[in-house]
């Protein structure tokens, strides 16, 4: 299987999200860029979950049928092509990270799929319902995580 890079200009792997791209602070989704996406890949996934969340993993941002042709997304926007399915704040887009107040830092896992065909999944998937998907037809992948604490 191809590994995809997966960055962001706003912070390293592994390093604290900067509190603009918080649900406390601007709440706008992180600039990614991507590169290494297999040329047979029909469409890309999107998946930012955070699984420290006391509840269970809380899933942050889901984008479907991003073009696999692109090769990132800006700040707040939504990546080319792509469908941005209901968050577990209930909302459709991002919903940045908003974990309890002094709790250890949570993990924020950015996951990019590279899929041989389009995925089907319900408007407000779970991340087990998109790791389910996306793992039938996944042909690439990569990953990048932020820490974030309040």
């Amino acid at each position: 299987m191809a590994g995809i890079e997966l960055r962001s200009s706003a912070f390293n792997d592994h390093s604290f999200v900067p509190r603009r791209y918080a649900r406390e602070g601007e709440n706008t989704s992180p600039p990614l860029t991507w590169s290494g996406v297999p040329d047979e890949a029909a469409e890309l996934v999107l998946l930012c979950e955070d699984p420290d969340a006391p509840s269970g993993t809380f899933v942050h941002w889901i984008v479907v049928g991003i073009d696999p042709r692109s090769g990132g997304v800006e700040a707040g926007q939504c990546p080319p092509g792509g469908t941005e399915l209901t968050n577990g704040f209930g909302e459709p887009g991002w919903g940045g990270p908003h974990p309890p107040a002094g709790d250890e830092a949570h993990r924020y896992f950015f996951r990019l799929y590279a899929l041989s065909e389009p995925c089907a999944l319900p408007d407000a998937p779970g991340a087990d319902q998109v790791h389910q998907a996306v793992e039938k037809h996944q042909i690439g992948s990569g990953n990048i995580v932020g820490l974030y604490h309040r």
